[in-house]
């Protein structure tokens, strides 16, 4: 099945939302849902799912990949609804993975999901902990975070510059200007209400977000605005040998940290376009 999905313009007139098609959906059958974005990510794709449908995942959350383009074959439908994929978006406009979270953010929140759980598709992320984003949700949290570093998390294999980069700058900084104190602030495993999403302060759904701002900014600004946080132990094992990531070299990393200081600064904001 191929179809676009347009957005109600009454409602969602403002959001800017990149191009994408609907090329599987089986419908909503729960509260929650699950959203994986991938890009060419082969066989860890597809271990991802292996360990899902193992988990039952799919009994208490759809399942909704948002594919940035792969041409790996991969995303192979029929193994894909085997694993008890709910629905694959491919975004066909302009973007990184904030755009591809945009697309599926908007897609969910049309489709009446109460809360959106994220996971990287890249399978370094250990599944199991799902059921617990749902029921941090159904608890009435609104931002739950995954993190290797608190009580009960594992980091294994984590590259050293990564773990120093994230635990003596990235999350210490975020921590500071949220209000909120972090300790795992780079990776995607999160989720998120309904509220949040949908609260025009936060304002999601703009240009933008194009690469890894959406990340930084929600862990910013979601605390900032009063909304109830809490971090979650989790798994997080790089393999051993060449790290799985599509941030790479000193141009990536120099990327992620402009982004940090613009989130930081209040550039990203939703009233910073009308500012000074």
């Amino acid at each position: 099945m191929n179809m676009t999905i347009g957005l109600e313009a009454e409602s969602h007139a403002s959001w800017q939302i990149p191009a994408y098609r609907v090329a599987h959906w089986s419908g909503r059958q729960h509260r929650y849902c699950v959203v994986i974005p991938v890009i060419n990510e082969g066989a860890r794709i597809r271990s991802l799912l292996s360990k899902m449908a193992a988990l039952d995942i799919s009994r208490m959350a759809d399942v909704i990949i948002v594919d940035g383009g792969s041409t790996d074959g991969s995303l192979e439908l029929s193994a894909l609804m085997r694993d008890g994929v709910s629905g694959l978006l491919v975004k066909t406009g302009p973007g990184k993975l904030s755009a591809q979270l945009r697309c599926a953010y908007a897609f969910t929140l049309e489709q009446g999901y109460e809360g959106i759980i994220t996971i990287d598709g890249n399978d370094k992320d250990d599944p199991d902990a799902i059921p617990r984003f749902v029921t941090a949700l159904e608890h009435g949290y609104d931002f739950a975070q995954a993190s290797r570093f608190i009580a009960g998390g594992v980091a294994e294999n984590t590259p050293k510059s990564r773990e120093f980069a994230i635990r003596w700058v990235h999350a210490p900084l975020l921590s500071f200007f949220s209000g909120f104190r972090w300790t795992d602030t780079t990776q995607g495993f999160r989720a998120y209400s309904r509220s949040v999403l949908l609260d025009q302060r936060v304002a999601p759904f703009r240009d933008v977000f194009v690469t890894y701002e959406l990340l930084a900014y929600l862990s910013y600004r979601v605390p900032k605005l009063g909304y109830r946080c809490i971090e979650l132990p989790t798994a997080r094992r790089y393999p051993k040998g060449e790290v799985p990531t599509k941030i790479n070299g000193l141009k990536g990393n120099l990327a992620v940290l402009r982004v940090l200081v613009r989130t930081c600064l209040g550039g990203y904001d939703s009233d910073a376009r009308t500012r000074g």
